[in-house]
């Protein structure tokens, strides 16, 4: 596994336990907690939540600028994710979040699908997948092979 990922499952893990992740909070949420509680990130958009990137992220986008080994677009993504995870969503371009946001399931779902697309990103095993451990397929992936 690469230092960017075991830097952000360490920062997150300690976010969570230490009840500093909280997903209304630039510096707080999942991306601010891997930049170190820093909130430069959120002028890579114009749009808490979105993962389309504006004038400034395209910018850093296209020079190859990383952010703790991530890209500017790994980084909406990663917000995006956790954000929805945790139950929000867009109605007319609006991010509405939903009640109880730092109730420990909705952040655990949140860390849960955001470590699963970071895993994605190494292009390693799903380590939130505990299928391996219990030997166990589902029929539908069985039915698929």
């Amino acid at each position: 596994m690469s230092n960017r990922f075991d830097n952000a499952i360490a920062k997150l893990y300690k976010a969570f336990h230490n009840n500093t992740l909280n997903p209304d909070d630039c510096k707080h949420c999942a991306v601010g907690n891997i930049l170190d509680q820093k909130d430069a990130w959120q002028h890579l958009t114009d749009r808490h939540g979105d993962t389309k990137l504006n004038y400034v992220g395209l910018v850093n986008q296209k020079f190859g600028k990383r952010f703790a080994g991530f890209t500017p677009l790994e980084l909406l993504n990663i917000e995006s994710i956790f954000l929805k995870a945790c139950g929000y969503h867009f109605v007319n371009k609006r991010l509405i979040r939903p009640d109880g946001i730092t109730d420990k399931d909705k952040l655990f779902k949140g860390l849960e699908a955001v470590v699963t697309y970071l895993c994605k990103l190494e292009n390693i095993d799903n380590v939130m997948d505990c299928n391996t451990l219990f030997e166990y397929q589902s029929e539908k992936t069985l039915i698929e092979a």
